[in-house]
């Protein structure tokens, strides 16, 4: 068995969900009342996307930054 280890994105939605996406794959994403709850959900939805796209067909994951911009408040 293959092990890979893809990279998670957690926000907190207005209603306090967790919401996690995996950016290697287009539209994947779950989301969850736990942050635990949220990442066995995100697994499942992982699983499926891993059905019907090769691991050589994966978006490529480059890094997380963080973009400051101004706002008029």
């Amino acid at each position: 068995m293959e092990k890979l280890h893809l990279p998670i994105i957690i926000e907190m939605d207005e209603d306090e969900y967790y919401i996690v996406s995996c950016p290697l794959f287009r539209g994947c994403h779950s989301y969850g009342k736990t942050i635990d709850e949220a990442l066995e959900n995100i697994r499942e939805v992982i699983e499926m996307c891993l059905e019907e796209t090769k691991v050589e067909e994966l978006n490529k994951f480059v890094g997380f930054r963080e973009l400051e911009v101004a706002r008029n408040v």
